[in-house]
């Protein structure tokens, strides 16, 4: 990936953030369902690429602690994703292996979140 005038784009947890949420995207078109459940598809794509789209607003944003607003946004939209995911896999609507890959994405995403809000806080 390019440098870019955006400066979100050169943040690793935005990065992470957008191969999640494409991670994500691709289980949705993929799901083992019988496709009646279209809310809750599209909730699942919104949440997990709400958590990029608030990184970046945050950066857009002129103080730290508007940044740090957006960041704990983001860190809600990851939980909820995370929840939909769990609730996905209890419907048998996904694999139990994709579960894990994608919780393991999440709680590093939710790691560098929480370092980036301790780190502007202080």
């Amino acid at each position: 990936m390019k440098n870019s005038s955006f400066g979100f784009k050169n943040l690793k947890v935005w990065q992470k953030a957008i191969d999640f949420a494409d991670k994500v995207i691709e289980l949705s078109e993929n799901l083992n369902t019988s496709g009646k459940h279209y809310r809750l598809i599209d909730q699942i794509e919104a949440s997990s690429a709400s958590i990029a789209q608030n990184i970046a607003e945050g950066k857009g944003r002129h103080s730290q602690k508007e940044f740090s607003q957006f960041f704990y946004i983001a860190r809600g939209s990851l939980y909820e994703t995370v929840t939909l995911l769990n609730l996905f896999f209890k419907r048998n609507w996904n694999r139990e292996d994709k579960l894990d890959e994608l919780e393991r994405d999440s709680f590093e995403i939710a790691s560098m979140i929480k370092g980036l809000i301790n780190s502007i806080n202080k």
